[in-house]
């Protein structure tokens, strides 16, 4: 059960939550419906649950908060979306395709993914696995925007030339190993 929450001189989040739905529901609903051709519900409720968690943060006119709540949830579910068809790719449910060539594929990935140093990982992984936007990838690693911006051209342009050059980076791999 959510814990009680809310601004001092609040009696009852709830009461304020209650009106607040039974106020917004509509407007919200209606935002939400304009922006997506699947069924709102499930976005609305994700506001609303947001609301209710943040319920002290939410302002007096909480609408245009909410409509920005709901703005980024409908760009998280595009974000989920448009990652739907690489995921089925890189697990190989494409139709038609050649199994044998996914693997291989994949095994070229992995292995240019882990010639990268922890900190170039990390940052690929951030915005492409876990799909946070440079802003919020750039609180987790604890850096200003621009920098993670910077780290991330970086890290791309390392993973691309190391998938540009298996062969260097395997010899490059074996000079290693011949020198301990």
């Amino acid at each position: 059960m959510p814990t009680e929450r809310g601004r001092p001189g609040d009696e009852d989040p709830r009461l304020r939550f209650e009106a607040m739905f039974t106020q917004l529901y509509p407007q919200v609903n209606a935002y939400v419906r304009r922006r997506t051709p699947d069924d709102p519900a499930d976005v609305v409720a994700e506001v609303f649950t947001t609301a209710w968690r943040r319920i002290g943060d939410v302002p007096d006119d909480a609408l245009p908060w909410l409509l920005g709540v709901a703005r980024r949830v409908l760009a998280n579910a595009r974000r989920a979306e448009a990652r739907r068809p690489v995921l089925a790719t890189v697990e190989g449910a494409s139709p038609g395709g050649d199994p044998g060539s996914t693997v291989v594929e994949r095994a070229e990935v992995a292995r240019a993914f882990g010639q990268l140093s922890d900190g170039d990982r990390e940052v690929l992984m951030l915005v492409a696995w876990d799909g946070l936007s440079p802003r919020w990838a750039a609180r987790v690693v604890g850096c200003s925007v621009p920098t993670f911006y910077v780290r991330l051209h970086r890290a791309r342009g390392r993973l691309a030339r190391a998938l540009e050059a298996p062969e260097r980076a395997t010899e490059g791999a074996r000079r290693r190993e011949g020198d301990s």
